[in-house]
């Protein structure tokens, strides 16, 4: 089996962004970019003319900035291939796209993406400001509006990095979001307080008297595996009868994270294929896993994405596992980041990830084996629907949780 190069850090996740940080988990491969010149290198000859001319005629010459004008050609390069996922990042917001793997952010907690090239909510982040305020995965978000900043956005052609730095900034202020809902007739405006959102990869809690562990992965980061082991452990040592693995809300990250995790459940074999320009890779199983033929059901939604479906995916295909929820969101596409000398960097996508069967996911999804729509229970906001028939489903396989 042939093993994606480790020298390629890829992340393959949607833009974790708003509240919670800015370009989401794409902080990949870094290069310079002078090992991209070659022969093919675009004519520049009309940029260098229109500044020639904008810094002999523009009638406020003192609004003239050359670094911004340089980036806003960068930007209008990549723009120009109308894949949302394929960005450059001035230094300001390059920095910002890293935060988000390093565990705290400032502001409303929503996981940005885009549904036929509309920003939208891939998922609002537990006890945020946005869940908190009702926001809903699929909402589509109209217009950003900061009074304060004197801002009033509309969401059109918006780019990521736009888009967070309007939603982004200090504790304590309030931005207000134009939102349009699937079935209603008009939009609404939600004003959100920003605040600071810590976000752990991974969570543990107990169900069914302790027998079953439900894990919930709310990304792919730098300290995913980290805290993965540290959960395994636990789950092993309380001799855990099943394990409801939860990626609802997942946006992705770092597909090395997916098949670590994949590694502890699959015992060997592809967990992921990618596939470039010229060719198609195999990443598998690198690690002997300590919960191997335990027991699992998967939880999906509409905001688990990339790295959230490669390993939902893997799980189904190669062990047959379970999927409860509601069909993901369905990106099938792998960037990799780029640094640039002065601080800035280009996000490209550089392949197509598939399931292990060779099937491509990309706006499409992972059905679940079993659908259930999410249900707000108003009276006891703490119930889950959802859970609980991930509960049943795993009670039903027969194993010694039901037995017990």
């Amino acid at each position: 089996m042939m093993k994606l190069p480790a020298v390629r850090r890829y992340l393959i996740g949607l833009s974790l962004l708003a509240a919670v940080a800015y370009g989401g988990y794409e902080v990949g491969v870094r290069r310079t970019v002078s090992e991209y010149q070659g022969s093919s290198m675009v004519n520049t000859r009309v940029m260098n003319e229109v500044l020639s001319r904008l810094k002999k005629d523009y009638l406020k010459s003192e609004d003239i900035k050359s670094d911004e004008l340089m980036y806003g050609a960068a930007q209008g390069m990549t723009a120009s291939l109308k894949d949302p996922y394929t960005s450059f990042y001035p230094p300001a917001e390059n920095t910002r796209s890293k935060e988000d793997l390093q565990g705290e952010f400032g502001g409303v907690g929503i996981q940005l993406g885009f549904i036929d090239k509309t920003l939208a909510v891939i998922s609002p982040l537990k006890d945020s400001p946005a869940m908190k305020a009702g926001i809903r995965a699929g909402d589509l978000i109209l217009k950003i509006i900061d009074e304060r900043k004197n801002v009033a956005k509309d969401t059109r052609n918006i780019s990521i990095d736009e888009a967070v730095s309007l939603i982004r900034g200090e504790k304590g202020t309030e931005v207000k979001l134009s939102i349009y809902r699937e079935g209603d007739k008009q939009t609404q405006e939600v004003a959100l307080v920003r605040d600071l959102i810590n976000v752990p990869s991974t969570e543990l809690s107990w169900l069914d008297n302790g027998q079953v562990a439900h894990i919930r992965v709310n990304k792919f980061g730098e300290q995913t595996l980290t805290e993965w082991e540290t959960i395994v452990n636990e789950v092993v040592a309380k001799g855990a009868k099943g394990v409801i693995l939860d990626v609802r809300n997942n946006p992705g990250g770092y597909l090395q994270r997916a098949v670590d995790l994949g590694s502890e459940f699959i015992p060997d074999g592809i967990i992921v294929k990618q596939k470039d320009r010229n060719k198609t890779e195999t990443q598998g199983v690198d690690r002997k896993g300590k919960l191997i033929g335990m027991p699992l059901v998967v939880l999906i939604n509409r905001g688990s994405a990339s790295a959230a479906e490669i390993l939902a995916g893997a799980l189904s295909e190669r062990l047959g596992i379970k999927l409860v929820g509601e069909k993901s969101f369905g990106k099938g596409t792998v960037q990799e980041a780029q640094d640039i000398g002065d601080g800035s960097s280009v996000h490209i996508t550089v392949a197509e990830w598939l399931l292990p069967s060779g099937r491509n996911i990309h706006g499409n999804g992972l059905e679940p084996d079993v659908e259930v729509i999410y249900e707000y229970d108003e009276k006891n906001p703490q119930a889950d629907n959802q859970l609980d028939k991930a509960l049943e489903v795993l009670k039903s396989l027969g194993s010694s949780v039901a037995k017990k």
